[in-house]
């Protein structure tokens, strides 16, 4: 039984003048050829699941390194603009079905492919469970969890529906470990929208306070009227403002 009692070598050393490695299975035939005990058999089929479970995962590491060579960089192709109670919401976020347009092919080009599970208990935040396994057999997890999305006048549904829409993006995104970065056409964009009604109202006290002529203003910033006017110019209009009420107050 002296094969047996090479249980802990390492399985994928080869022997000396051999030229293939000893394998957990190689071992399982030999000490079953030679009457092992059931005991012995059990602690090498042990050893054979701990053997497949490491290549598997060794297997999955070079897939996804192999994958993230190849997947870009996602673009934040989507824009939340919005303004409650709670102030302007105005952001820029890469869209679920452009993420999964890009990676899904490069990912099961490496034999990797990704499902979601999730979870909405009443009364309790929403989780989401974004699982990356590959052909081998190897997997893993990453979980978030958030409330329910509240904003606008979404339904408790849509509420949830829209939590597990974000989770899913994130989950994803850090599963994978990927990259986001603007697109030209979404930075042209951003830079073209309006500013705030708080900042509309600012201005508004500033032209009232100078009495200037808000038409001709409008005309000097290049606007049809101060909603209108690009965030980007907000600090424009307002220090034009700023400094003709002090020289006003000089005078």
């Amino acid at each position: 039984m002296g094969e047996v009692a090479t249980i802990e070598q390492d399985p994928g050393l080869p022997v000396a003048g051999s030229e293939n490695p000893i394998t957990p299975m190689g071992l399982i035939e030999k000490a079953i050829a030679q009457g092992a005990s059931v005991e012995q058999v059990s602690q090498l089929l042990e050893l054979q699941e701990r053997w497949d479970a490491n290549q598997a995962r060794k297997e999955f590491d070079a897939a996804i390194a192999s994958a993230k060579a190849e997947i870009p960089t996602i673009a934040k192709t989507r824009t939340v603009n919005f303004t409650s109670s709670k102030g302007r919401t105005h952001y820029r976020h890469e869209d679920l079905a452009e993420i999964a347009r890009v990676v899904t092919p490069i990912l099961a080009k490496h034999g990797l492919s990704y499902r979601f599970r999730t979870s909405s208990p009443p009364n309790e935040p929403v989780t989401v469970t974004c699982i990356i396994s590959h052909r081998a057999g190897h997997s893993e997890e990453n979980t978030l969890a958030a409330g329910r999305d509240e904003s606008g006048n979404k339904n408790s549904i849509q509420g949830v529906g829209s939590t597990i829409t974000y989770l899913q993006r994130y989950t994803l995104k850090s599963a994978l470990g990927l990259a986001a970065g603007e697109d030209d056409d979404g930075q042209s964009a951003e830079q073209g929208q309006p500013i705030t009604d708080e900042q509309r109202d600012e201005l508004l006290t500033l032209v009232g306070d100078t009495n200037t002529d808000i038409e001709a203003f409008c005309k000097y910033m290049q606007v049809e009227s101060l909603s209108d006017l690009p965030g980007s110019k907000f600090n424009q209009a307002k220090s034009a403002l700023n400094a003709k009420k002090k020289r006003e107050a000089v005078q």
